[in-house]
């Protein structure tokens, strides 16, 4: 190294003192004498210099330099000495012909039977290379010839063979391929790929420096190239221009492995090899040579491609060398004024003195380039990427057109199987559901009038319900066969349809929407009506006069009429003369009476009945499976008690938590607070969107702002826990998996057209409905085993109508969101705990399926144990491989899905809400496909082909 530096300098030296004309023939002359045998140099000196003894000996010392650079591992940077300042001579076809007349082998010529010389492309001090044609595979090949004067040297051959054998190991579109060695006249030569173009040092020379736009593509595709040696485990150390070509189609490719090493192998001398322009401070050192060094010779490369310019300029060789070690370089930008800040930043981390300051790996440079991925370029570089940056990840989200229609096809036939199965399955299918609610509320008020309450209420109010007491009555009396077929003429209610009226406005205490218990029913004059499906009366409750009247009637009540209403005969019933449950409200008279069910003989039931002042206030029908609410609390299995436990218990530790590492974050930067409060500004709207529709509300200034009050503080709640477990742990999941963010912060920044937007809707949709379907298969295996359990998870309020409907979607996808954002947050801070993503994916899968079978497995029936398994990989896999907006789909579709009364009988008055889970489903699905496609055709030629 030390001999090629001397040169270098030397002939910089020479060259300033020299006229430009006369350089070039000294330049000339060295060229060629070099090629020339030691013998035979003065003769042909003599002839050539015609005489001029000053330039002849110009020449000689050159050449006795070049004649001190003893090994061919020093060739390279001594034969690039001559020219650093002017550039060699082409290697490529830069579409001018090399000089055939002093070309070793004429045009025409065949070597080894095989191939048929076309034309000289170039020599340098490597050898010549020649365009020729593969005789046996009618195929254009570049022959790369070890130089003469080399062709006895042990190390030289040596060599020669490592870099075939080295490059033969690389195949990639950035890299020229290097096929076979050979032998020709007692000279060696490489078969390469002939690559049409023109070098990169020729091209700088010819138009200063790539258009900022090209210069990205062609960087990029260095960076890919030289990734790919690295990945073999090679290390190239001589990137510069003129071991670049650029191909006629403007691709970039990596030329020349004759100095190249294996990484483990490279130790002493070995690491100074190379151009000394474009080597890095350790190698100029000799202290060792990385990737990271070859990471700073492309730092130089695109510092060069970018401006036109290169990295260090000196008056002489030595200063430069000082310059590479010890000088920081030039900003880009003052150079080039308009240089993306990005490039700038990207070039110079690249030329760090320090090799552990550098980018890890080539493929990280192209990530840092403008249209790479800074997202992973900046895990990679052990950064948490910002949310911008996870949003304009260049993460594929277009989907293939035959996938993307397997996809919508999938989701249609999920959707299809609900429907189709739903009245199997669903309960309110079995139920006869025949009256829609305002019908029943006028069933309702007829009743009252009839017994004597007329309809003079300020405030009225109504709706479905349901009670499940009778699936563990029913679970418990396992040997009646029919008793899930009781459930179709009506009775039991587990449906049952409420009608409240009151002299004041119905201020409920604990929510802002009325309920059948809430407000209380303690004000004189409220009445409580509770019907059948059939609208049948099942109880009744009327709250007498606070003072006694001295004018009521106290004589007997007619019972007669209650059992009318209840579709009974008073006098199929036994008067008992004792009564077993206290009325509700006071009263100074009461009956019983007993016998049997009125849709089921083999059932005994009792009625209770009281009056005050002669006046009915309480009437109700008690069959087995009512329990007396007022004073026994609702069964609750061992295992759900102890999976609720669990669960209050993590979801006060991560509150706990959140708060503390929220602070943190916060104080450090580190949060995404734009984010989350976009995210808080949204459930708090959604949420009080969805409260208020439904809301009771009143016609006075005072007690609609305490409506508004507690719709406000519901969703104040769940928005500000959302929020705070954003600013927690989402600055966790943007630095060790920030891939589960990418489309969902895409959608927060308005970009709702992005195809990844639309695969993750889509995608989730699939497993949503494929949870729903795995329930659905349960139970439909479950009646095969004659063990005919209906699913109890209508969410009955959706049957009020569609107000309701709509309520109950906006207030569930914001439910949604923070089950999605718990459930991803979850798997994030088991990564951090186990490092693994497959361990903290498997941890969260056996704690999803553990408190999923303490839920419904355990002790109930055995066709669980099959489908909670599924519903928990469904489960990971969704949120694990797609991501929170994905998960959000996922949840909101199994809602629609599984919640929604769905029925395939259009004369159902509730056929409303099957048509609006239908819309929102199938919509939602349509719109991902439509998106995903990223506006490829369907249909044509295109329909196979890869999207970029």
């Amino acid at each position: 190294f030390d001999k090629s530096a001397k040169l270098v300098y030397f002939s910089y030296n020479e060259k300033k003192s020299m006229e430009g004309e006369h350089w070039q023939k000294v330049k000339a002359l060295f060229e060629a004498a070099s090629h020339i045998a030691v013998d035979k140099r003065d003769r042909f000196l003599a002839d050539a210099c015609g005489g001029d003894r000053k330039l002849a000996r110009e020449v000689k010392k050159l050449l006795a330099s070049l004649d001190e650079a003893e090994t061919f591992l020093e060739q390279p940077a001594a034969a690039d000495a001559a020219s650093m300042f002017d550039g060699l001579e082409t290697l490529v076809d830069d579409k001018t012909t090399g000089d055939l007349d002093s070309a070793n082998l004429a045009v025409g010529s065949v070597l080894a039977g095989r191939y048929r010389i076309l034309d000289l492309l170039g020599r340098g001090g490597m050898g010549e290379v020649y365009k020729a044609e593969d005789i046996k595979l009618t195929q254009t090949v570049a022959l790369k010839f070890l130089p003469d004067r080399l062709a006895r040297d042990k190390g030289a051959l040596a060599r020669f063979h490592a870099e075939v054998r080295m490059a033969r190991q690389v195949s990639h579109p950035n890299v020229c391929r290097v096929f076979d060695i050979g032998e020709f006249d007692g000279r060696h030569f490489i078969s390469m790929e002939y690559i049409h173009g023109d070098d990169l040092s020729s091209m700088l020379r010819r138009i200063g420096r790539l258009a900022s736009d090209k210069a990205i593509v062609i960087s990029r595709q260095l960076c890919f190239g030289l990734a790919a040696i690295h990945d073999a485990g090679i290390l190239h150390r001589d990137l510069k221009p003129a071991n670049i070509i650029i191909d006629d189609n403007g691709k970039a490719r990596i030329t020349d492995f004759g100095i190249a090493g294996i990484e483990v192998e490279m130790e002493g001398s070995e690491t100074r090899i190379g151009t000394p322009a474009y080597m890095s401070p350790e190698q100029i050192k000799g202290k060792g040579v990385s990737q990271r060094s070859d990471i700073y010779s492309l730092g130089l490369l695109l510092y060069e491609i970018f401006t036109g310019k290169q990295t260090f300029q000196a008056d002489s060789m030595i200063d430069l060398l000082v310059k590479q070690e010890t000088t920081a370089p030039t900003n880009p930008s003052e150079l080039l004024k308009d240089i993306d800040p990005v490039v700038e930043r990207t070039i110079l981390q690249c030329l760090e003195k320090n090799a552990d300051d550098r980018p890890k790996t080539a493929l990280q440079v192209a990530m840092m380039l403008p249209g790479g991925n800074p997202l992973e370029a900046a895990i990679a570089a052990g950064q948490t990427p910002s949310p911008e940056m996870v949003a304009a990840a260049p993460k594929k989200g277009a989907l293939k057109p035959p996938v993307a229609v397997a996809c919508l096809s999938v989701a249609v036939g999920l959707f299809a199987f609900i429907v189709f199965f739903s009245g199997s399955v669903k309960h309110n299918e079995r139920i006869p559901l025949e009256k829609s609610p305002e019908v029943l509320a006028e069933r309702a008020s007829t009743i009252l009038r009839k017994i004597g309450y007329p309809n003079t209420a300020v405030d009225t109010d109504f709706g479905f319900d349901a009670n499940l007491d009778y699936y563990s009555y029913a679970s418990r009396n396992g040997s009646d066969p029919n008793r899930w077929e009781k459930m179709r003429s009506g009775q039991p209610a587990v449906i049952y349809f409420w009608h409240r009226t009151s002299p004041r406005y119905l201020e409920p205490g604990q929510t802002a929407s009325v309920a059948p218990d809430d407000p209380p029913n303690d004000v004189a004059g409220m009445t409580r009506v509770i019907l059948d499906p059939l609208g049948r009366l099942l109880e009744f409750q009327a709250v007498p006069p606070q003072v006694r009247s001295e004018t009521a009637f106290s004589g007997e009540t007619n019972w007669a009429d209650f059992f009318t209403e209840a579709g009974m005969d008073i006098r199929n019933y036994r008067n008992s003369g004792v009564t077993n449950w206290t009325p509700p409200v006071f009263a100074d008279a009461s009956g019983s009476w007993e016998g049997v069910h009125v849709d089921h003989p083999d059932v005994s039931i009792r009625v209770e009945a009281a009056a005050f002042q002669g006046k009915p206030v309480y009437f109700h029908v008690i069959a087995p499976w009512d329990k007396p609410v007022r004073q026994e609390e609702s069964e609750s299995r061992g295992p759900v008690r102890v999976a609720g436990i669990l669960l209050i218990t993590f979801f006060m530790l991560v509150i706990i938590a959140a708060i503390f590492l929220a602070i943190y974050n916060l104080r450090h930067g580190r949060s995404d607070a734009r984010g989350a409060f976009k995210i808080t500004v949204f459930v708090f709207v959604m949420s009080l969107a969805a409260n208020m529709l439904v809301a009771d509300h009143i016609p006075d200034l005072a007690r609609e702002l305490e409506v508004l009050r507690k719709t406000a503080g519901t969703a104040l709640l769940l928005a500000s826990l959302i929020g705070l477990i954003l600013l927690a742990l989402e600055p966790y999941v943007r630095r060790s998996w920030p891939s589960l963010l990418i489309s969902w912060n895409r959608l927060l920044a308005g970009d709702w057209r992005d195809p990844l937007v639309g695969r993750d809707i889509l995608v989730g949709g699939i497993f949503g409905l494929s949870h729903t379907t795995v329930i659905f298969s349960m139970f439909l295996l479950t009646a095969l085993q004659g063990a005919q359990a209906p699913n109890p998870s209508l969410e009955v309020e959706t049957l009020n109508g569609l107000q309701f409907a709509l309520a109950s979607s906006i207030g569930f996808l914001t439910a949604e969101i923070f089950l999605s954002v718990s459930a991803m947050l979850l798997l994030v801070l088991v990564v951090t705990i186990f490092r693994k993503r497959w361990l903290a994916i498997a941890v969260c899968w056996l704690a999803y399926f553990s408190v999923l079978s303490l839920f419904f497995a355990v002790g109930g029936h055995w066709t669980a144990w099959i489908g909670i398994p599924a519903i928990s990989t469904i489960t990971l896999i969704c949120i694990a491989r797609f991501g929170l907006l994905a998960t959000v789909s996922f949840y909101l579709f199994f809602h629609l899905s599984f919640h929604f009364p769905i029925t395939t009988d259009v004369s159902r008055w509730y056929f409303a809400q099957t048509i609006f889970s239908a819309v929102v489903l199938l919509g939602l699905a349509a719109f991902g496909f439509y998106t995903s496609l990223a506006k490829q055709s369907i249909f044509g030629g295109r329909i196979f082909r890869d999207v970029e």
